[in-house]
């Protein structure tokens, strides 16, 4: 019988009916099963929290800090365990995994240390023995809705901030892969977090996206994931005057110049665009070629993705591991069929992998299209998998131009050599993480992340920003 994992409100485990977590590479596998909660179990820990919400805030920085290390501590013990659930759960390879569980603790102790900072300003009045200074205050109870292509990374990211400034949360994983965060809220109780603090509800996401935007104590909500449920959340939170906080889709650009290091780009190309299995919102969907080594680049990168393997994330030398569920795996075939149908030229891939154990699973061959146009969809809509537009331009300004006539900014690469390049995109490029001679996705926890135009709203996530979100100002004026 496959373990049942309840839900968590107001620091106890809370039975109910229970909806099946299956592995994608093998569907003949159940991960778990969990309890499906409702749009009561919401507001029971909605109130929950806005009760646990006076003594967590008024605890001491450093002693919330103190807690957030011993979550860490607790995860990293369980190190092997969670990197090999998040592959069963998730697909991807377990490199890869425990890549994001190290990534996952190391936020925590990050946050952990804010809590000995949490800085605010200080700064002389104008006026004879005036005092003047702005302290960091919490928001309240806040909503956290996360995705499922970063299963414990991206809670880690949204719950260590918010904890760190002092409010009580309520933690809402995606469905089909709801694991990984659920460990992370077993930590927090071994911890001894304060019941209330935390609160963690799986189920469905409409009815439980509704409960928590109309929930009374609720005061602030970080979304990452579809544009379209992101933009409904923020016409239901703008109706509250909610802060709200939205990390959405992306179509990132890496752009390959003549001058690039050859080798290099083709390997950052291949790695943005299929690791993960294109899962990642920052991964590269549009390659863009200077003309000058466009045939080249284009048959180099075919030779080099076709040696990539896929198969189960479990096993050793697999590179590329199943799309996330059957929804995900038709959503991919569905653009490789927009992308033949519209005239692009298919060099690699292509079809759904079949046979033996492939059968079991949800997998997809590594797909690169050449000579797409940018009126083409498949160079404006987001796939979110292994499916990569490769596009030419006549020159570097040409490039730029392709790269931005995009509704998205989330992340970009430059592949070049020439210094005046490097900052011409720095500075020129719409969107908010860039990369140079790097691939376009991997980012690290200590600077801010977050997109431009249709890919983000509201304060960036991690790194010292992050706090932003979380925390709001009180501003003091003592006449002494």
């Amino acid at each position: 019988m496959p373990e049942v994992f309840r839900n968590y409100i107001n620091g106890e485990w809370v039975d109910g009916p229970t909806f099946e977590n299956r592995n994608p590479a093998n569907t003949d596998e159940i991960v778990g099963l969990f309890v499906k909660g409702s749009a009561a179990d919401v507001h029971r820990a909605a109130d929950a929290a806005q009760a646990a919400f006076a003594g967590w805030s008024n605890m001491p920085g450093p002693a919330r800090g103190a807690l957030l290390f011993k979550v860490a501590d607790i995860l990293e013990k369980k190190f092997d365990q969670l990197g090999e659930e998040m592959c069963r759960e998730e697909g991807k390879t377990l490199p890869e995994a425990k890549g994001e569980v190290r990534r996952a603790i190391n936020i925590f102790r990050y946050f952990g240390s804010e809590g000995s900072r949490l800085p605010g300003h200080l700064v002389p009045s104008e006026r004879d023995r005036v005092h003047m200074f702005a302290i960091r205050k919490a928001i309240g109870v806040i909503g956290l809705i996360n995705p499922w292509n970063f299963p414990i990374a991206i809670p880690a990211w949204k719950l260590a901030p918010a904890l760190i400034c002092g409010n009580t949360v309520i933690v809402k994983p995606a469905s089909v892969a709801p694991l990984s965060s659920w460990r992370i809220v077993e930590a927090c109780h071994e911890a001894g977090i304060p019941k209330g603090v935390v609160n963690y509800i799986a189920g469905s996401g409409g009815e439980i996206g509704n409960a928590l935007v109309s929930a009374k104590p609720l005061k602030a909500v970080s979304f990452t994931g579809s544009c379209e449920i992101g933009n409904w959340l923020h016409a239901e939170a703008s109706k509250r005057h909610l802060r709200i906080q939205l990390e959405m889709g992306g179509k990132n650009p890496t752009i390959v110049l003549a001058d690039a290091d050859f080798k290099s780009a083709v390997e950052n190309v291949c790695n943005a665009a299929f690791f993960s299995t294109g899962q990642k919102c920052t991964a590269t969907s549009r390659a863009i070629v200077e003309e000058s080594i466009y045939d080249q680049f284009v048959e180099a990168l075919k030779e080099r993705t076709a040696k990539l393997k896929v198969g189960n994330g479990m096993e050793p030398g697999i590179d590329i591991g199943p799309a996330v569920d059957q929804g995900q795996l038709d959503t991919n075939l569905k653009y490789i069929e927009i992308g033949k149908q519209e005239g692009a030229r298919l060099v690699l891939g292509g079809n759904r992998l079949t046979g033996g154990a492939y059968d079991k699973g949800y997998f997809v061959e590594p797909t690169i299209f050449a000579d797409v146009t940018e009126n083409m969809r498949l160079a404006q809509e987001e796939v979110f998998g292994p499916v990569l537009a490769v596009m030419k331009a006549k020159d570097f300004n040409d490039a730029m131009r392709i790269a931005n006539n995009i509704p998205f900014g989330l992340s970009a690469s430059v592949q070049t050599t020439n210094l005046s390049r490097v900052f011409e995109f720095v500075y020129g490029c719409e969107a908010g993480l860039l990369t140079i001679n790097l691939p376009s996705a991997g980012v690290e926890y200590q600077l801010p992340f977050g997109g431009t135009k249709d890919s983000s709203f509201g304060p960036k996530e991690q790194g010292p920003a992050a706090m932003d979100f979380y925390s709001d100002y009180k501003t003091v004026y003592l006449k002494y």
